[in-house]
């Protein structure tokens, strides 16, 4: 039917007709036809992080924060989609670092690491909504499985207790919450050495790993969209954000030989429902050999309910 078409558009009209003919970018400008503007964000005049000034008077830290800023503000889904959760994941972020003395401004640190995604598993084995390797995640007191069944750096609260550990050592040895976030990313040791090789205390005057240059500056365009989204273009509607999840109860689990599936059955629920109330169990069944007890959040009747 197409070609039949365009063969009698080109008898009567001597060409074809082709609907909906779409402008390229080139095209738009010999018409100076406009396209989408691509803006700069616009910073603020002054800044902190953690109760510590950012010095702005620095061009370069202007332009690295600009630099960072702009990754944020156009990686649009990624972007997006941590933003969503912060409703989700906040109240019970700033919780645990309220307890533990942690300057809230650390659950922008939770955004750039894992997305506020508590599933995510990065390329270098790096997982949980604070990405913690795993010998770290053991020396700061989370159980990890030999058979990788259990894991508890994808446990919300525990890893997140266990970040505040991590930070507050970090800022003893290092004398600022600022270098804390940067040993985050580089390990505290590459920082401690960093500073002694070039005697300097100030994050914003060292000479860090690349990544790690980024890094502060990539929590602070956290820090400065996440308040008002709408300001730098992402237009999110209250009922958009994700829902916390509180509808639950807890039980305790100790059995020798762990069924998480017919746990879930037994409690009016199912595997799937179970995984995303308790993102450390990694698999359908425990060999709990040592008689480990687990704290379990089980879903009441309207869980997932809008």
């Amino acid at each position: 039917m197409k070609k039949i078409l365009i063969l009698y558009t080109w008898l009567f009209f001597g060409f074809p007709i082709v609907a909906c003919a779409q402008q390229t970018p080139s095209q738009a400008v010999e018409e100076n036809e406009p396209m989408a503007p691509v803006t700069i964000p616009s910073l603020p005049h002054q800044l902190n992080f953690a109760g510590e000034k950012v010095p702005f008077e620095y061009f370069d830290v202007r332009e690295n924060l600009t630099r960072e800023m702009l990754v944020t503000c156009y990686m649009h889904s990624r972007t997006i989609q941590t933003l969503l959760a912060t409703t989700r994941y906040f109240p019970v972020i700033e919780s645990i670092l309220r307890r533990n003395g942690v300057p809230e401004d650390f659950k922008y640190l939770c955004m750039a690491e894992s997305g506020l995604n508590p599933n995510v598993r990065s390329t270098a084995g790096a997982v949980g909504l604070w990405q913690f390797m795993q010998n770290a995640g053991t020396k700061y007191g989370l159980f990890i499985s030999t058979n990788n069944q259990i894991d508890e750096r994808y446990h919300i609260e525990k890893a997140t207790e266990a970040a505040c550990k991590y930070i507050i050592d970090a800022k003893n040895k290092l004398g600022s919450w600022t270098l804390a976030a940067a040993a985050y990313n580089a390990g505290l040791d590459g920082v401690q050495t960093r500073m002694q090789q070039q005697g300097i205390s100030n994050y914003y005057d060292l000479v860090l790993p690349e990544e790690t240059m980024k890094y502060v500056f990539r929590i602070l365009s956290f820090k400065l969209i996440t308040p008002n989204p709408s300001a730098y273009g992402f237009l999110i509607a209250p009922a958009d954000y994700y829902k916390p999840l509180e509808d639950y109860h807890e039980t305790q689990v100790c059995a020798a030989s762990i069924d998480w599936s017919a746990l879930a059955k037994e409690n009016g629920t199912n595997y799937k429902v179970l995984r995303d109330l308790n993102p450390w169990i990694r698999d359908c069944t425990y060999n709990n050999t040592a008689g480990r007890t687990f704290t379990v959040k089980i879903p009441n009747k309207n869980f997932r309910k809008k």
